[in-house]
């Protein structure tokens, strides 16, 4: 980095400079934006650490994804095998120990791995009202797997009539892109009468091969160019010459969204609600393995993608205020399906290995809200039932023939029956200080059976587990002054082992197979945040630092483990080392997250944040590194806010990921990694919106401006190059 990039970092990091809740759209008031029937509408009354990013944030900058949006809010980290994917992190933690929830309704399912997932680009950007990230254990308010945090998506609202003002309302959005001649349109219509509403979205996107940067990052050297790229010609496989080394050849997909929600109020006051979703995708090439070499040769993989990554949910909910004990009411009953697949084979192996899984979830819930004098009441039940029907088969591409294979997954019945109670109370018990305190109890069965192991023979034909599980949570704020404000929370988390860790029959790399283990316990975590707030008389300034300590107790791992005595068999025709999910061990992960906020001038904000997180794995007095710790990082920039015009200046960067860093257990992706680490990286980006004329609004802007070539940590493709990127918005 520069002199002058340098000290900006060290400056944030010392003073703690972060973008808060207020850095994209000034007129906007996140404190009153609804995420969640758990929390309190006012998110300062909270003593964790929340941040919010709102539909008029994700519009203006005008990101491909909804990772890109989580990525680029500088608020948690987001690691990619691919271009279409996208798996956030918080704290340290990743994939199914973060939760993700769509309109309440949670989205991890009995095969969330802790590897690395795509499941949030499911929900389309364009389709988004909010995004509330949660940070830290939040098990009490959202149950199992929010160790690391959750991840709140909203939807747009259909607006009743004396909300939308007109009967017929709405948008239309296109999107260009250079770096991977991107085209996207998005299609909102809101019919609105006094009782009833209806909005209908819909969304198309086609994202070409990604085009990486040209130019040598100073922090490291050049890597992950694609000088040679797999082709089937007259069903052989041979290896081509790309004519544009900087092309990521074979990253693209195409993606289809639909969205369609009824309301209707009723003279008692009820509100009936219909939710319908809808996401599918092409193809997915997995582009990291498609770079996988060898010495004979040359490219391993001939074909490996994930099948269209389908999505399909279904909400009835019904309101209403005061319906039962004084208590706001809402219940929903949903409705979720969810489909996957892995094709691969391997150069010159014309037989192609598919495996496919199908999810069904089903649940109820029951979400009560009581106000008094100087609190707030939040209680309600939640009970979720899954299912998976896990399939395989392989195929000549060339004669057609077909044989059945192993699955990834135990091909009887497998489900899981999650049941639920939780509470959560505010109270401001004076004028500088409130406190929130909260529990949840619940009992989750797993059970698995195996109908057939011809192609591996285990000791079982079932698993079957009973998890009793709970977490609390307690937390205060104190206002010391009207200039500084102090925040302490303790909460605890815990993840019930799903099918994915109980289960799974799986070949990471050749010569290794992870094996099931129906031993495994919960982990848990216990978590204390301390937070400081500094803000000016006039509100202009704000700085605010959180310091957390995060205890990991029965840490589900991968590690060696003995297979009917034997800690080598062979799987597939290989000898292969015999691994399994095991609770072993302790960890812990440290760290602080940073803001600071200015108004410089009426129409001029200058942000920044600084993110720094470190783990260790505790294991007979010896420390290891942790798996899914990602370098510092963070954001700074300039916005320029007018009625009519909107103007962003930014920086993103990410520290150096140093090889020593790297956890052994794989999950890091270090093969996909410069030798010595992942290093340090920069980007300036610049934005524009200005409003053409009525309802017309035009975007444009260029991304990494310098066209610098760099790849996020634990990533497998490199990131876009200079983008230059333009859209129209219509809103009628």
């Amino acid at each position: 980095m520069n002199k002058t990039t340098t000290f900006l970092l060290l400056l944030s990091s010392f003073i703690g400079f972060s973008q808060t809740q207020k850095d994209s759209v000034k007129s906007t008031k996140l404190d009153e934006v609804i995420i969640s029937n758990k929390v309190p509408t006012n998110l300062t009354l909270l003593p964790n650490q929340v941040k919010t990013i709102t539909d008029k944030q994700i519009d203006f900058q005008n990101f491909q994804s909804t990772a890109e949006v989580l990525s680029n809010s500088g608020s948690l980290f987001v690691q990619k095998s691919q271009q279409g994917g996208g798996s956030p992190a918080i704290r340290g933690f990743e994939a199914s120990r973060v939760l993700l929830l769509v309109d309440g309704i949670r989205m991890n399912n009995l095969i969330f791995r802790t590897g690395h997932l795509q499941n949030v680009i499911t929900v389309d950007e364009s389709m988004l009202d909010n995004v509330g990230i949660f940070y830290g254990p939040t098990s009490t308010l959202f149950g199992s797997d929010a160790l690391g945090g959750t991840v709140a998506m909203t939807t747009k609202r259909a607006k009743f009539l004396n909300e939308a003002k007109n009967k017929f309302s709405g948008n239309v959005n296109t999107r260009y892109s250079s770096a991977n001649e991107e085209k996207s349109v998005s299609l909102n219509i809101n019919y609105a009468a006094e009782n009833f509403t209806s909005l209908t979205s819909v969304s198309f996107n086609d994202f070409g091969d990604l085009k990486m940067g040209k130019r040598k990052n100073h922090n490291g050297d050049f890597f992950g160019e694609r000088p040679f790229y797999v082709a089937t010609i007259n069903g052989v496989d041979q290896v081509l010459e790309n004519d544009d080394k900087y092309v990521q050849k074979n990253s693209a997909y195409k993606q289809y969204n639909f969205l369609q929600k009824f309301a209707y109020k009723t003279a008692s006051g009820f509100e009936h609600g219909l939710n319908l979703q809808f996401s599918t995708t092409t193809d997915i090439p997995r582009y990291d393995r498609l770079t996988e070499t060898n010495s004979s040769t040359g490219l391993t993989h001939a074909e490996w993608y994930y099948g269209p990554q389908q999505r399909i949910l279904g909400i009835y909910s019904v309101s209403k205020q005061k319906a039962f004990l004084e208590s706001d009411l809402k219940v929903n009953i949903a409705f979720q399906n969810a489909e996957e697949s892995r094709h691969n084979r391997r150069f010159g192996n014309y037989v192609l290995q598919n495996r496919e899984e199908s999810v069904n979830m089903y649940s109820v819930s029951i979400d009560l809200k009581k106000k008094f004098t100087k609190g707030e009441l939040f209680y309600g039940f939640e009970s979720y039932y899954e299912t998976l029907n896990s399939f395989a088969y392989s195929n000549n591409i060339n004669t057609g023939e077909r044989s059945d294979i192993s699955t990834r997954y135990p091909n009887g019945d497998n489900n899981m029956f999650r049941n639920d109670l939780y509470v959560s109370y505010d109270e401001k018990i004076s004028e500088k200080t409130l406190w929130n305190i909260g529990a949840r109890v619940g009992y989750t069965t797993l059970k698995s059976t195996i109908n057939d192991d011809t192609f591996f023979q285990l000791p079982f034909s079932n698993i079957s587990q009973g998890n009793f599980t709970y977490s609390g949570t307690f937390g205060i704020i104190h206002n010391t002054s009207e200039n500084f404000a102090i925040k302490a929370n303790l909460s605890s988390g815990f993840r019930v082992p799903n099918i994915d860790d109980l289960a799974k029959i799986f070949e990471s790399v050749q010569g290794t197979i992870i094996v099931p283990n129906e031993n495994l316990k919960p982990e848990k975590t216990l978590t204390a945040d301390f937070g400081i707030v500094i803000q000016s008389n006039s509100k202009k300034i704000k700085f605010e630092n959180t310091y957390f300590y995060t205890r990991l107790y029965d840490a589900i791992v991968t590690d060696e483990f003995l297979y009917n005595g034997q800690s080598v068999i062979d799987y597939d025709g290989t000898p292969s080392q015999v691994f399994a999910n095991q609770n072993k061990g302790k960890a812990f992960i440290t760290g602080l997250s940073t803001s600071f906020n200015a108004q410089i001038l009426r129409a001029l904000n200058f942000s920044a944040n600084f993110n720094y997180n470190l783990g260790r794995i505790v294991e007979n007095g010896e420390q290891s590194p942790l798996d899914h710790i990602s370098p510092y990082f963070g954001k700074i920039g300039f916005m320029y806010s007018k009625s009519w015009l909107n103007l962003e200046a930014y920086l993103l960067y990410n520290g150096k990921k140093p090889s020593k860093d790297y956890s052994t257990s794989g999950e890091d992706n270090q093969q996909y990694a410069p030798i010595g680490g992942m290093p340090a990286w920069e980007t300036y980006n610049f934005k524009s919106g200005f409003e053409v004329y009525k309802g017309a609004t035009l975007f444009a802007g260029v991304e990494n401006i310098l066209d610098t070539q760099y790849r996020v940590f634990a990533s497998g493709i490199n990131a876009p190059g200079r983008n230059f990127y333009g859209g129209l918005k219509y809103a009628f």
